[in-house]
């Protein structure tokens, strides 16, 4: 596969994953049932299942070593962020405040991934100002 098909692929997969992760945290603050569904479980794994590997296969196409390019390890550190973040935000035991908080943070990690992905800069968000 070619480097362009592939980035298309990463970011179509980015795409949707934001996507996915806007409409359940939405929806699982509003309580709304669907979201427990098994379609609202399986669906984001699987796109983030072709987002990871498209990232390191892309990486790994251009050579680059997350140790060796800043921008790459502030990405993957964002990335472990918004993961941690997600997870909080999507667990319905937690409490509403905390759990508003951590999709909002969460959105805010991913915006700082997506400027870092843009910049080739570890500032990412800071690096636009």
């Amino acid at each position: 596969m070619d480097y362009f098909t592939l980035k298309l692929i990463h970011q179509s997969a980015v795409t949707l994953s934001i996507t996915g992760f806007v409409a359940r945290g939405a929806a699982a603050l509003a309580n709304a049932a669907w979201v427990r569904g098994r379609a609202a479980r399986t669906l984001p794994h699987i796109v983030d299942t072709v987002l990871l590997v498209s990232a390191i296969t892309l990486a790994w196409m251009l050579r680059l070593n997350p140790l060796t390019t800043p921008w790459l390890g502030a990405k993957i550190l964002g990335l472990l962020a918004y993961i941690v973040l997600g997870m909080l935000a999507l667990k319905p035991t937690r409490p509403r405040g905390v759990r508003i908080m951590a999709w909002l943070a969460a959105l805010l990690c991913f915006a700082q991934i997506v400027a870092t992905a843009i910049t080739k800069s570890a500032l990412g968000l800071l690096a636009l100002v």
